[in-house]
C-alpha cells in the first residue's frame, strides 16, 4: 500500500497504464475474434453450391483482417472517445446523469446544510478547493460519489437517504472516504473505465442490431427464396454479440477488481482523516441493516457503479462486484465486529456526534511571523499533502466557527463569493486603496461593488492566517460564473493587485491560486501528461523557483545563498546553482511552476520539499511566506492543508 500522496499518484498512473494494457488485450482478442465471424461467414456465403462445402481458404484473406482490424478500431475506438469526450465536463456530467441536483450553498435546510458543513471542513482541511456538492434526491439507498478528472473539477455526489439516515460522524466518514478518492487519483481512472468499457460494448450492440434486422429478413424470404444471405448475417450478429458482451463482462471483471483494490485504501484514507474508525464502520453497518441498502436506482448507475461509497447495483456478487463484501469492509475497520448491523433508522432517531468545536485552534498560527516548532511544522509539510489528519479537520471546523456569518454566507454564492475576492485585496494604504476602489467602482458589477464595501470592515479585522482558506471556500461558488462574469472578474483580480505597482507574497498566492483552478476547471479538466520523470531535465526552473524563495525570505545574499544550499542538500539537489536577485522573481516563479507541473509526482515532492526547506532555513516562517509555499504546492496539483504551528 502507498504511504504517501505522491506514491498513490504514481500508483494511480500505473493503474491507468495497466488498465490501457488489458484493454488494447482485449481490443486485439475481438479483432481476431471478429476476423474469425467475418471468415466463417463469407465462407459460408461463397460455398460450394454442388457439396456445400465451406470455402476456408478466405481465413488468409488479408483485406478481410484489414476489415476486421480497421472495423475493430474505428467502432471500439470511437465508442471510447465519443464517451469520454461526453463526460469531458468532469464530475457535474456524471452527476446530472445519476440524477444530481446541485445543492445551493445557502440552503436552510438542516439536513442539506449539515453535509455543506461537512464537505466544506474536509476542503479546508485537505487544502483543496470545496467541491460542488449534488443531492440525488430520488435515491433512497445510502450512498455517495465523487467524480471528476482532477482535483479542479470534482464534484461530491450524496444520495437523499445518506442525508436523511446518518448522523453527522458517520456522513463525515462516507464524505472523508470520497475525499480519499479525490486525493488519490482514483477519479480519473475511473471515469476512463466507463470509456473504455462503452466502447466494447458497442460491438455488441451492433451485433444485436444486426441480429434483429436479419432475422426481419429472414423471416420475409423464408418461403419467397432459397437465399441463405441472411442466414448468414444473422449467424454474424448473433456472433458480435457474443463478442461484444464477453468483453463487457471480462471488461466488469477488470472494473471490479480496480474499484475493490481503491475501495480498500479510501477506507484506511478515511480513517486516517478523521482518526476514528467509527463513522465510517457505523456507515457500512447501516448499510446493511437497512432495505434499500446502497442500491441507486438511477438508469445510469450500472456504468457508474464504481464510482459509489457502496455497492450501486444490486445482483452482483463474486468477482463481478465492484466493492467487497460489507461485512469485510468493515472488520478492516473493526477487527471485533460482533457481525451485527445497525437499523436503517432516519437520522433524527440516531445518535449524532457533536459538532467538532473550536478547541485547539489557538495553538495555530496566528501571529504576523512564527518560529521554532512552525518552522519544523513547514518542513513537514509535504509528508502532510494529500494525508490531513485530525488536527487539520478540527482547524477546518474551528475556523468556520469564528469567521462572521456574513462572510461565510457571502463566500457560499458567486454574487457574495467575487465581493469577498476584492474585499482581501483591497489595500490599507490610503493612496492604493483609493485606485482600487475607484477600479471596482468604473468595472465591477455595482451590486458586488457595493457589497465588497459592505464586507470590507469585516475582511480587515480578520486574522491573516484564514485568508487562503477563506479563497479554498468562495471557489465552489466562483466556478458557477458565466462566461462573461468570470473574464470580469479575472480582469478585475489583475487590476486590484496592479494597482500599486506591485505584487506582493499575498497577491501572488491568491492569484495563482484563485485563477490557477477556475482556468483549469473552465479550460482544461482533463489531467495534463506527464512530460518529466528526471529532475536534471528541470533544473534551470528549480533553480529559479528556490532561488526566489531563498532571496524573498532574507535580507541579504549570504542568507539566501545559505538558505538555498540547505534546501539543495536536503532535497538532493547536488547540481542546483544559485541565481542572482536580478534573474529571479515571481515572474520567474510563475514560468518555472507552468513547467514543473508537468513533472512527475516523486519529482514534485523533492521540488516541495527543497521549497519547504528554503523557507524555513532561518527557522522564521511569516504567514504570508506560509502562504506562498501552499500556493505553490496547489500549482502542482497538490493539495497541502493548511500549516498549523503544533
Amino acid at each position: 500500500m502507498a504511504t504517501d500522496f505522491f506514491e498513490r499518484q504514481d500508483i494511480a498512473r500505473r493503474n491507468t497504464g495497466r488498465l490501457v494494457l488489458l484493454f488494447v488485450l482485449a481490443v486485439l482478442a475481438i479483432m481476431v475474434s471478429i476476423y474469425l465471424l467475418l471468415a466463417v461467414t463469407m465462407g459460408y456465403l461463397s460455398r460450394d453450391p454442388e457439396t456445400g462445402a465451406i470455402d476456408w481458404s478466405l481465413t488468409g484473406d488479408l483485406q478481410l483482417v484489414g476489415i476486421a482490424v480497421v472495423g475493430t478500431l474505428v467502432v471500439v475506438g470511437g465508442g471510447t472517445l465519443f464517451k469520454i469526450a461526453q463526460l469531458r465536463g468532469g464530475g457535474r456530467v456524471i452527476a446530472d446523469e445519476l440524477g444530481g441536483r446541485r445543492l445551493n450553498p445557502d440552503t436552510s435546510v438542516p439536513a442539506e446544510r449539515q453535509l455543506l458543513n461537512v464537505v466544506e471542513e474536509m476542503a479546508i482541511a485537505s487544502g483543496t478547493p470545496a467541491p460542488p456538492v449534488y443531492l440525488l434526491d430520488e435515491e433512497e439507498g445510502i450512498n455517495a460519489f465523487a467524480a471528476g478528472f482532477t482535483i479542479n473539477d470534482a464534484v461530491i455526489g450524496v444520495t437523499r437517504g445518506a442525508v436523511e439516515r446518518l448522523p453527522r460522524d458517520e456522513l463525515q466518514g462516507v464524505i472523508a472516504h470520497e475525499f480519499s478518492h479525490i486525493l488519490n487519483g482514483d477519479m480519473c481512472l475511473n471515469i476512463r473505465l466507463i470509456g473504455l468499457l462503452n466502447g466494447i460494448l458497442i460491438i455488441g450492440i451492433l451485433g444485436y442490431f444486426m441480429f434483429r434486422v436479419s432475422a426481419f429478413s429472414s423471416y420475409r424470404q423464408r418461403r419467397s427464396s432459397r437465399d441463405s444471405s441472411p442466414l448468414a448475417l444473422l449467424a454474424l450478429g448473433a456472433g458480435l454479440m457474443a463478442v461484444g458482451f464477453l468483453g463487457t463482462f471480462f471488461g466488469n471483471l477488470i472494473k471490479a477488481g480496480v474499484s475493490r483494490q481503491r475501495e480498500f485504501l479510501a477506507d484506511a484514507s478515511a480513517v486516517q482523516f478523521t482518526r476514528q474508525a467509527a463513522g465510517i464502520a457505523g456507515a457500512l453497518k447501516r448499510i446493511g441493516g437497512f432495505l434499500n441498502g446502497s442500491t441507486v436506482q438511477s438508469p445510469n448507475a450500472p456504468e457508474a457503479s464504481h464510482m459509489f461509497f457502496g455497492q450501486a447495483t444490486s445482483g452482483l456478487s463474486g468477482l463481478s462486484a465492484t466493492h467487497p463484501p460489507l461485512a469485510e469492509r468493515i472488520r478492516q475497520l473493526e477487527p471485533s465486529w460482533n457481525g451485527q448491523f445497525a437499523e436503517g433508522v432516519p437520522r433524527t432517531g440516531s445518535a449524532s456526534a457533536p459538532h467538532p468545536s473550536a478547541a485547539g485552534v489557538a495553538g495555530l498560527a496566528g501571529a504576523e511571523a512564527v518560529n521554532g516548532a512552525a518552522a519544523q511544522s513547514v518542513t513537514s509539510a509535504v509528508d502532510h499533502i494529500g494525508q490531513p489528519n485530525t488536527a487539520h479537520l478540527r482547524y477546518a471546523a474551528g475556523l468556520l466557527d469564528e469567521l462572521p456569518t456574513a462572510i461565510v454566507d457571502a463566500s457560499r454564492e458567486p454574487y457574495g463569493a467575487r465581493a469577498l475576492i476584492y474585499a482581501l485585496l483591497i489595500d490599507r494604504r490610503t493612496e492604493a486603496r483609493k485606485v482600487q476602489l475607484a477600479h471596482l467602482s468604473r468595472a465591477a458589477d455595482p451590486g458586488v461593488c457595493k457589497e465588497t464595501l459592505k464586507l470590507l470592515p469585516l475582511i480587515e479585522q480578520l486574522n491573516a492566517r484564514v485568508r487562503l482558506p477563506l479563497v479554498d471556500i468562495t471557489l465552489s461558488a466562483l466556478r458557477a460564473l458565466t462566461d462573461a462574469q468570470y473574464q470580469q472578474f479575472k480582469q478585475n483580480i489583475i487590476e486590484l493587485v496592479e494597482a500599486d505597482r506591485t505584487i506582493d507574497l499575498f497577491e501572488w498566492s491568491l492569484q495563482r491560486i484563485l485563477l490557477h483552478d477556475l482556468e483549469v476547471q473552465r479550460f482544461s479538466a482533463t489531467p495534463g501528461r506527464v512530460r518529466y520523470r528526471k529532475l536534471y531535465r528541470l533544473q534551470p526552473h528549480y533553480e529559479l523557483l528556490l532561488s526566489t524563495l531563498a532571496h524573498t525570505g532574507h535580507r541579504d545574499e549570504a542568507s539566501a545563498r545559505e538558505a538555498f544550499e540547505q534546501a539543495k542538500r536536503l532535497a538532493a539537489l547536488p547540481q542546483a546553482r544559485f541565481r542572482q536577485g536580478e534573474e529571479c522573481g515571481l515572474e520567474a516563479v510563475d514560468a518555472a511552476l507552468t513547467v514543473l507541473e508537468e513533472a512527475a509526482p516523486r519529482v514534485k515532492r523533492q521540488v516541495l520539499q527543497a521549497a519547504a526547506a528554503c523557507i524555513a532555513a532561518d527557522r522564521k516562517v511569516t504567514i504570508a511566506e506560509a502562504e506562498l509555499l501552499r500556493a505553490i504546492s496547489a500549482s502542482l496539483g497538490c493539495p497541502m492543508p493548511p500549516l498549523l504551528s503544533t
